[in-house]
């Protein structure tokens, strides 16, 4: 039996609850859910605000970098005070301030072959949020290999892509993976990182919201997800500087 909605619940999600499409079904399937986090920087910070304060029951958080300086014009959970601390564990305390109701698991350390998949058993899906190719790579792998939904994010300088790869379909098929778009990574020296290819501090906030309103898609049931389609996000320059 499903455990009954505190006043504080009801007001916290009254316009969900106030959606016909939505309610109290997409709700409650909300707040039965775990979605496990691949990163907290830019694509996390926005993604993780609107899961946590949509209700995502539980959220596992793994990073293994602390914040630095030059993270703040982009990945807005953190501020000048937060210097030196691990992402995970800072991102996961403003979160319980955000939504209480949320259940956070943090994980301050790299996600690797050794722990992918014993990771992976714990959440219903993934949301990739890495900023590296051999990431992102293990994450499309653990998935296919455990039968788990990725929610798939990435940025390039001035453009972000978004995806819904390995979601069920009818008998024991399964949509497109990241590999089926991208086979091979492409070699370290031709992508550069935000370091040296810099990012647009506003795009990780818009590509990370539709992120996370495509795991709420999933998880709720309410919504066409991006199912064999990418998303692709251009800030469109004509200019010259």
């Amino acid at each position: 039996m499903a455990a009954e909605w505190t006043q504080d619940e009801l007001l916290r999600y009254s316009r969900h609850f106030a959606l016909p499409e939505f309610g109290r079904v997409g709700q409650e399937r909300l707040r039965n859910s775990a979605v496990l986090v691949v990163g907290a920087g830019g694509l996390g910070c926005p993604l993780l605000m609107y899961l946590a304060a949509a209700g995502v029951g539980r959220i596992g958080i793994i990073d293994p970098d602390v914040v630095s300086l030059s993270n703040l014009h982009r990945q807005v959970l953190y501020n000048s005070q937060d210097l030196g601390r691990p992402k995970a564990e800072v991102a996961a305390q403003r979160l319980a301030a955000l939504n209480p109701h949320v259940e956070f698991e943090v994980y301050i350390e790299a996600f690797l072959p050794e722990n992918a998949l014993e990771l992976l058993s714990r959440y219903d899906i993934v949301a990739d949020g890495a900023d590296n190719f051999a990431t992102r790579y293990l994450v499309n792998d653990a998935c296919v290999l455990t039968g788990k939904i990725n929610v798939y994010a990435a940025l390039y300088r001035m453009e972000g892509q978004v995806a819904v790869f390995n979601y069920p379909l009818e008998g024991d098929r399964r949509s497109a993976n990241y590999r089926d778009l991208y086979p091979d990574p492409p070699p370290p020296e031709l992508v550069p990182n935000c370091e040296e290819g810099g990012v647009l501090g506003v795009l990780p906030g818009i590509i990370g919201a539709i992120q996370a309103a495509e795991v709420i898609k999933v998880l709720s049931g309410v919504g066409e997800p991006l199912v064999d389609k990418l998303l692709l996000w251009i800030w469109l320059h004509t200019g010259s500087n």
